[in-house]
């Protein structure tokens, strides 16, 4: 739909179009027209325009009615709303003229089909006027005598979208008064007269059409609004009660009269009071205000309306006004602290009384009168006290006293209270306390124990921690059961509220509750930490949310673990727990564990706190440890035991007893005088110092391989089959093996050879300068020393004879009996001699030892030899050194030894 309000631009646009020819052709006649020409159409109804061309239009030619196109605005309306009444008139209908838009315009087709705008015109649409409602008028008073206008008013219905004119018509039966034109809904007429009746009427009048209200007939002054009352004025006088109020009226129309309308309130209350209107219906200016509270300040208004009805006027300006005073007219409400001092039997009473209202304290309150007396069996003497305070602090004896108060102001004193402290509380308590919050206040109720209550001490505090929260309290009447606390109570705090009955006779038990105004979650979580931390277990435990941070009741708390993979696990705790064990946990695990605490209106997470798990249990390291410390100790034990048992095994095998060299004795080399060879082991053979000189018999072992190459074969043998058993100096020797030796089974020595005995010999060669030795003969010896360094070396050669071809063999022989040696030593003509050693060097030779394992026809020869009588020992040694020789018979044990310097001979 085009917009109603920008006629004017289409219309120049349309103009513009039109004669657009040239500024010559303005006063040419146009090719064509519209009718109706600048139409005013109903919204409510259709329309219908035409558009009339010329045959022929000097400007454009030839003109058709089926050529023409018509446009609202600049939008072409469709065809099927265009009619062809001939061939020079064509018609446009709109059934529904809300689409309707100025300019509606004419154009047609020319030559090239070039569109061009014939005419245009401005429509305008709207609605014809309704019939004006309610018409009512009303005169006002102004200031100034006789001065008032009449105003009348009415609804003017639908809005017409075109411009309406409403006029106010009045008239006498037998006169008609000058119209009013007003604006849209009133029309004020200054020109009034009263005591008549009037008739009225409104007309509403447009381009579509007219329409009038219903007429009304009145006498103006029954229509008069007159000023509200004026110099208002309060005067309480010497009534506290009672407030004279005082003014002036404005209207004088006699013969009317007014009646007035009074209110007031208490200066800061927002609740008026109102005067009955039967007392204020005749006419006049004072009216007493009565029952009113003594020394308060009142607000009071005003207004009039004449006594044959109409309008009641505006109300008064505000009169402020206080009533006197009077004497109080209650006593202050009156209640008490009590705590020991250093004994039961003394008190500290501190009693504490309540400002009064301004309702009950009439006036300015100077003074307050206090009373105590003393009941028996004490002997307290009547006590008063004046002052202007709220608290007196006494110290008493433990007893029942009466305590009497009044304030007292300038006219007079209050009735006095009464509290009668008791030494016990003895009486029934309330039943049944409950707190709730109702309509932003806290309640509090309870069960009357007994029907002879006087009064109810409703005494609470705020809970807080580490401070001494003040303590507040209010006096209920004894008929009540359920009250509110009328102290500054605060959302999100706990109140601890006690209540106590007051008899006649004593003063009930007290009974207390907790209870919140409005509950909040709480400000913070717990904060949480472990006790205890096991293997698959843990002890947790968290601090209670102070006062302040609950913020309301803890319902229950919340305990969230879980492992840095795993998956929350939530367990339900009661409020009034502060520690909790987790089971079935992973053993070395990390866990990460929060406590949250809810109120009925929500919770609070607490810090996370993370711990690892054990990965032994309480005593299960003490459990492996134990058993097998206690194992070893036992083991120990029993080899300490087995050892001392078998002591003398193990020195056998671990600490020998190793003969000492300086005392072993060598026979004798002497092959002439064998004899000499076989000396008792204490006697000194050898003189000191009859060592002169060591020959060492060098062996071609080429030689003697071709020459005798049975002997030495044998001897490798023998030495490779002893060499496992050698051990250091004369080695090739089985005694010297971990083996038990042939010694060990010795009868001559049994408990001086072991195994691991390292025998040491001395090398006895008296008188080898002079000879040819065929035996030499080696004494054991007892020596404890330490083995030298004369291992045996394969690589020494053999010592060879004089000629370089024969080897030369040295056999020793050791029985495990005796220590005495068979050496061979047929040829001694190439000897080469070397330094002399004396006895000490001598004592470091070592024997071989036997390896033989079973006796043979050898071995029993030589038990022979080493085991002599007297008459045929030289012919038995004989004998023994020609068998040792034989070549086809070697001894098993026998070796090939090389003397070295120093007197050593390896084996």
């Amino acid at each position: 739909m085009f917009s109603k309000w920008s006629w004017l631009r289409q219309v120049v646009c349309s103009l513009l179009s039109i004669y657009s020819f040239g500024v010559s052709d303005v006063l040419q006649e146009p090719c064509g027209y519209i009718t109706p020409e600048s139409p005013v159409v109903s919204l409510e109804s259709s329309f219908t325009a035409y558009c009339i061309l010329r045959d022929y239009c000097s400007a454009f030619g030839y003109l058709r009615a089926d050529k023409v196109i018509w446009r609202i605005h600049t939008e072409v309306v469709p065809k099927k709303h265009y009619s062809i009444i001939n061939g020079t008139v064509s018609s446009v209908t709109f059934n529904d003229t809300s689409i309707l838009a100025s300019p509606l315009t004419c154009n047609v087709l020319i030559t090239g089909n070039i569109e061009q705008t014939i005419y245009g015109i401005q429509v305008a649409l709207g609605l014809s006027p309704d019939k004006p409602e309610n018409l009512s008028c009303i005169v006002h008073q102004h200031k100034g005598k006789k001065n008032y206008s009449q105003t009348c008013t009415w609804e003017p219905g639908r809005y017409t979208f075109l411009d309406t004119n409403y006029t106010l018509k009045s008239r006498w039966p037998i006169k008609q008064f000058a119209d009013c034109l007003g604006a849209n809904n009133s029309c004020t007429s200054t020109k009034v007269v009263f005591f008549v009746n009037l008739e009225v009427w409104v007309e509403a009048k447009n381009a579509l059409g007219v329409a009038e209200s219903d007429r009304i007939v009145f006498d103006p002054i029954k229509q008069v609004k007159p000023l509200p009352p004026c110099n208002l004025s309060l005067n309480s006088g010497e009534f506290p009660r009672v407030l004279k109020l005082s003014w002036e009226s404005l209207f004088d129309e006699v013969p009317l009269v007014l009646r007035f309308e009074i209110r007031y309130k208490i200066i800061d209350s927002i609740n008026w009071i109102q005067v009955l209107l039967e007392d204020t219906e005749t006419q006049r200016d004072s009216f007493f205000i009565q029952e009113l509270r003594p020394n308060t300040k009142y607000v009071v208004q005003l207004r009039c309306v004449t006594s044959w009805g109409g309008h009641w006027s505006d109300w008064s300006k505000e009169a402020v006004g206080f009533t006197a005073e009077d004497r109080p007219s209650k006593g202050p409400d009156l209640w008490r602290k009590i705590s020991p001092v250093h004994s039961p039997e003394n008190w500290t009473l501190v009693l504490i009384w309540k400002e009064l209202n301004p309702s009950d304290a009439n006036g300015i309150i100077l003074k307050y009168d206090v009373s105590i007396l003393g009941k028996p069996p004490l002997h307290f003497q009547q006590q008063f006290y004046s002052l202007n305070t709220t608290q007196l602090t006494l110290n008493v004896e433990n007893g029942t006293y009466e305590v009497r108060i009044k304030a007292s102001n300038s006219v007079g004193e209050s009735p006095a209270s009464v509290l009668l402290i008791p030494a016990t509380n003895s009486r029934a308590p309330v039943k049944n306390l409950t707190a709730f919050p109702k309509d932003g206040k806290l309640w509090v109720e309870w069960t009357v124990p007994k029907p002879d209550v006087n009064r109810y001490i409703i005494e609470w505090y705020e809970e807080c921690d580490n401070l001494t929260c003040a303590t507040d309290w209010q006096l209920e009447s004894g008929t009540k059961n359920c009250t509110f606390l009328r102290g500054g109570i605060k959302p999100r705090k706990s109140y601890k509220i006690s209540v106590y009955p007051l008899y006649s006779n004593g003063q009930g038990e007290e009974r207390s509750i907790q209870a919140y105004l409005q509950e909040d979650a709480p400000a913070i979580g717990p904060t949480v930490r472990t006790a205890k931390v096991g293997k698959t277990d843990a002890l947790i435990e968290w601090e209670p949310l102070s006062v302040e941070e609950q913020n309301g009741f803890i319902k229950y708390y919340n305990i969230i673990y879980k492992t840095a993979t795993g998956n929350e696990t939530v367990v339900f705790v009661d409020p009034s727990k502060t520690e909790y064990p987790l089971s079935s946990l992973s053993s070395d695990t990390l866990y990460m564990v929060q406590v949250a605490a809810y109120t009925k209106n929500g919770g609070k997470r607490g810090p996370a706190f993370t711990f690892t798990t054990k990965k032994f249990a309480e005593g299960e390291i003490e459990a492996i440890v134990v058993p097998v410390c206690l194992a070893i100790l036992l083991f120990t034990l029993l080899s300490v035991l087995f050892c001392f048992n078998k002591r003398d095994s193990i020195k056998k095998h671990i600490w020998p007893n190793v003969p000492d060299p300086s005392k072993s004795v060598i026979a004798q080399w002497s092959p002439q005088t064998p004899s000499k060879h076989f000396h008792h082991s204490k006697d000194q053979m050898y003189p000191e110092g009859s060592f002169t000189d060591v020959s060492v018999v060098e062996i071609d072992k080429k030689s003697f391989s071709e020459q005798d190459p049975k002997p030495f074969y044998l001897l490798r043998k023998e030495k490779n089959a002893s060499e496992g058993h050698s051990s250091g100096i004369g080695g090739s020797s089985c005694m010297s093996s971990p083996r038990q030796s042939v010694s060990d089974s010795d009868e001559g020595e049994p408990a001086q050879n072991t195994s691991s005995t390292v025998q040491y010999s001395t090398v006895v060669p008296n008188g080898y300068r002079d000879q040819i030795p065929s035996v030499q003969v080696f004494s054991r010896s007892e020596s404890t020393q330490p083995l030298l360094d004369s291992e045996e070396r394969p690589e020494d050669p053999p010592v060879l004879g004089s000629d370089n071809s024969t080897p030369r063999h040295r056999y020793f022989k050791q029985n495990c009996n005796n220590d005495d040696t068979v050496m061979d030593e047929p040829h001694l003509d190439g000897v080469k001699q070397i330094s002399p050693i004396n006895e000490e060097d001598a004592a470091g030779l070592q024997t071989l030892q036997m390896c033989s394992s079973g006796p043979d026809e050898h071995d029993v020869a030589l038990a022979g030899a080493f085991h002599p009588s007297p008459e045929g020992l030289a012919a038995e040694f004989e004998t023994l050194r020609t068998n040792a020789v034989t070549e086809d018979e070697v001894p098993k044990c026998y070796l090939p030894q090389t003397v070295k310097q120093g007197g050593y001979m390896p084996q």
